[in-house]
Protein backbone atom coordinates (compact mmCIF):
# COMPACT_ATOMS: atom_id res chain seq x y z
CA UNK A 1 0.00 0.00 0.00
CA UNK A 2 1.47 3.35 -0.81
CA UNK A 3 0.70 6.81 0.93
CA UNK A 4 -0.88 7.99 -2.75
CA UNK A 5 -3.36 5.22 -2.61
CA UNK A 6 -4.51 5.80 1.26
CA UNK A 7 -4.60 9.92 0.25
CA UNK A 8 -6.69 9.16 -3.07
CA UNK A 9 -9.10 7.40 -1.18
CA UNK A 10 -9.60 10.70 0.50
CA UNK A 11 -7.54 9.76 3.93
CA UNK A 12 -5.10 13.74 4.09
CA UNK A 13 -2.91 14.95 6.70
CA UNK A 14 -6.06 18.07 6.71
CA UNK A 15 -8.69 15.32 7.33
CA UNK A 16 -11.10 12.78 5.70
CA UNK A 17 -12.10 14.06 1.90
CA UNK A 18 -15.96 14.86 1.22
CA UNK A 19 -17.55 13.04 -1.43
CA UNK A 20 -14.44 10.70 -0.63
CA UNK A 21 -14.20 6.78 -0.68
CA UNK A 22 -13.17 7.72 2.77
CA UNK A 23 -16.33 9.62 3.66
CA UNK A 24 -18.35 7.00 2.37
CA UNK A 25 -16.64 4.31 4.86
CA UNK A 26 -16.50 6.69 7.55
CA UNK A 27 -20.51 7.48 7.19
CA UNK A 28 -21.35 3.48 6.76
CA UNK A 29 -18.73 2.85 10.17
CA UNK A 30 -20.90 5.89 11.94
CA UNK A 31 -23.84 3.92 11.04
CA UNK A 32 -23.26 0.19 12.08
CA UNK A 33 -21.60 1.20 15.43
CA UNK A 34 -24.38 3.55 16.07
CA UNK A 35 -23.38 6.96 15.30
CA UNK A 36 -19.31 6.60 15.93
CA UNK A 37 -16.30 5.91 14.35
CA UNK A 38 -14.74 3.43 16.79
CA UNK A 39 -10.73 3.79 17.46
CA UNK A 40 -8.79 0.77 15.65
CA UNK A 41 -11.38 0.90 12.95
CA UNK A 42 -10.59 0.81 9.48
CA UNK A 43 -11.89 4.44 9.43
CA UNK A 44 -9.51 5.70 11.90
CA UNK A 45 -6.79 3.39 11.27
CA UNK A 46 -6.47 5.03 7.47
CA UNK A 47 -6.82 8.16 8.05
CA UNK A 48 -3.97 7.70 10.94
CA UNK A 49 -1.97 6.26 7.98
CA UNK A 50 -3.03 9.09 5.67
CA UNK A 51 -2.07 12.03 7.94
CA UNK A 52 1.02 11.03 9.26
CA UNK A 53 2.31 9.04 5.87
CA UNK A 54 3.08 5.49 7.49
CA UNK A 55 1.54 3.10 4.99
CA UNK A 56 4.88 1.93 4.04
CA UNK A 57 5.88 0.63 7.68
CA UNK A 58 2.34 -0.60 8.19
CA UNK A 59 3.00 -3.96 6.83
CA UNK A 60 -0.14 -4.02 4.44
CA UNK A 61 1.55 -4.76 0.78
CA UNK A 62 0.43 -5.79 -2.77
CA UNK A 63 1.63 -9.29 -2.09
CA UNK A 64 -0.06 -9.82 1.19
CA UNK A 65 0.49 -8.60 5.23
CA UNK A 66 3.80 -9.17 6.33
CA UNK A 67 4.95 -11.05 8.94
CA UNK A 68 5.42 -9.34 12.42
CA UNK A 69 4.11 -6.00 11.24
CA UNK A 70 1.45 -4.22 12.64
CA UNK A 71 -1.03 -5.19 9.59
CA UNK A 72 -0.45 -8.93 10.99
CA UNK A 73 -1.00 -7.62 15.00
CA UNK A 74 -4.06 -5.87 13.72
CA UNK A 75 -5.45 -9.19 11.89
CA UNK A 76 -4.58 -11.18 14.66
CA UNK A 77 -6.07 -9.27 17.13
CA UNK A 78 -8.98 -9.05 14.64
CA UNK A 79 -9.65 -12.69 14.00
CA UNK A 80 -9.45 -13.84 18.01
CA UNK A 81 -12.24 -11.10 17.91
CA UNK A 82 -14.42 -12.80 15.53
CA UNK A 83 -13.30 -16.50 16.42
CA UNK A 84 -10.61 -16.96 13.93
CA UNK A 85 -11.74 -15.43 10.84
CA UNK A 86 -11.17 -11.99 9.72
CA UNK A 87 -14.53 -10.35 8.57
CA UNK A 88 -15.27 -8.88 5.50
CA UNK A 89 -15.30 -4.60 5.99
CA UNK A 90 -13.52 -5.10 8.96
CA UNK A 91 -10.06 -3.41 9.72
CA UNK A 92 -7.57 -5.47 8.30
CA UNK A 93 -9.71 -6.56 4.92
CA UNK A 94 -10.70 -2.80 4.60
CA UNK A 95 -6.92 -1.62 5.15
CA UNK A 96 -5.36 -4.42 2.97
CA UNK A 97 -7.86 -3.28 -0.18
CA UNK A 98 -6.93 -0.33 -0.16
Amino acid sequence: MSDQNVRNAGFTPSGITGGSLASSLMSQEARASGGGVTSGGPTSTLQGMGAKGTTHSSGYTSSGISGGSRASSTMSTEATAHGGGVPRGGTTSTVQSI
